[in-house]
């Protein structure tokens, strides 16, 4: 461990030199079953033949020329992305947090064009949408925000999964011009939303002609059995955030936009001097190809069902196992006590998982893994929290 790295992460004891599919090996050559796909960024597992090729094949050519000139491949992904999406424009930036930051901003030019003086955004308890400050203040989290005040103003919490908590807001504040949410919150405690939730909040903007945003960085590219979560209930945002598994670990989120939102961002009000370079571009061009090829949304769905009617058999009435939940490859098991042990002990077992919100198993694997990977995760999640909870 260097002594120059600031003191940003708790690491755990294993350091990764080598990936192949569901699998990474370690220094000593240990192979661990990836059921975190790097918090849900390699949604193709490692080294995929194809985006191996393409990202090398670039590398020979052109990495990066900046956004002082048109960029084919730039332009290529933003036209095939926006109608996967149904959007009708896109930003490229390096993260998710940049993105957020550009729909946090169109909210505001869309206030503005309201005569809005203060633009206030409703957001969620429990949210996460990054950590720069724009972003952390978004956020619904206390603890991510300590220690960072003043925050940025602008805007209001409520209670996520509530439709009646955000008419209130609105109700009760003049200077509301967006709606930003999360379709399903992963770093919250992977909390699914009842059925219609999303619609509800759609129709509400749509009642006061406010910009509805989805942070769809975790659930975007597939991951719930969709291409993006909002069309478990076609409710279609004005914004839309992307990153993680666009690029398959290569650096490189979207802001998507569409109708009044896509065109209140001019030249020099937002840029990004990496955003959309030539190899982020062509990473992103691959992954939607290989999402599409691969029939990976389908994949996802199947694949969600299969471990989730396994997690629930193999934890059914075990004490201390509140509740098991997800949509697609995006699962969680709530426990009645913190188990961030459990992380560990997975570790032990050759098994990379994560503990969200403190007791919260969030499992996040490759969309291309197998059946037998599949119930492999399974079983091993089923004994190792057995095992914590003593029983």
């Amino acid at each position: 461990m260097s002594d120059h790295l600031m003191a940003s992460y708790q690491y755990l004891p294993v350091g990764f030199v080598e990936g192949t599919g569901a699998y990474l090996t370690d220094q000593s050559g240990q192979h661990y079953l990836d059921a975190l796909s790097g918090i849900a960024v390699c949604g193709l597992g490692h080294a995929h033949p194809k985006l191996q090729a393409a990202i090398a094949d670039q590398a020979g050519k052109l990495i990066h020329t900046s956004n002082l000139y048109h960029i084919p491949l730039q332009e290529l992904l933003a036209d095939r992305l926006c109608a996967y999406a149904r959007m009708e424009k896109i930003f490229f930036c390096n993260s998710g947090a940049e993105g957020n930051e550009a729909a946090i901003k169109i909210a505001r030019l869309y206030g503005h064009q309201k005569d809005i003086a203060e633009p206030v955004i409703v957001v969620t308890h429990r949210s996460f949408h990054g950590r720069t400050m724009a972003t952390l203040s978004a956020t619904g989290n206390e603890k991510i925000q300590a220690g960072f005040e003043p925050l940025v103003q602008g805007f209001i919490h409520v209670p996520y999964n509530n439709v009646d908590a955000i008419e209130e807001a609105i109700g009760n504040n003049k200077n509301i011009a967006a709606v930003m949410l999360e379709p399903i919150q992963g770093e919250g405690g992977i909390v699914v939303p009842d059925p219609g939730y999303l619609a509800a909040v759609r129709k509400l903007c749509d009642k006061h002609a406010l910009l509805l945003i989805l942070d769809e960085i975790q659930t975007g590219m597939c991951r719930t059995g969709k291409w993006f979560a909002w069309q478990h209930e076609d409710a279609l945002p004005d914004v839309m955030t992307l990153a993680k598994a666009l690029g398959n670990g290569v650096p490189i989120g979207a802001c998507l936009a569409r109708g009044v939102a896509a065109e209140l961002i001019r030249p020099g009000s937002h840029g990004s001097t990496f955003g959309g370079n030539p190899l982020a571009a062509r990473a992103g061009l691959t992954v939607l190809e290989i999402l599409a090829e691969e029939k990976l949304d389908q994949r996802a769905e199947y694949l969600g069902n299969l471990m989730m009617n396994g997690f629930r058999a193999g934890l059914k009435e075990v004490d201390g196992v509140r509740s098991i939940r997800g949509k697609g490859m995006m699962m969680g098991i709530e426990l009645d006590r913190d188990c961030s042990e459990l992380v560990r002990m997975a570790l032990a077992e050759h098994l990379l998982i994560n503990v969200t919100s403190g007791n919260v198993i969030r499992l996040l694997p490759p969309l291309i893994i197998t059946d037998e990977q599949a119930h492999q995760i399974v079983r091993m999640v089923c004994r190792i929290v057995k095992q914590f909870l003593g029983r």
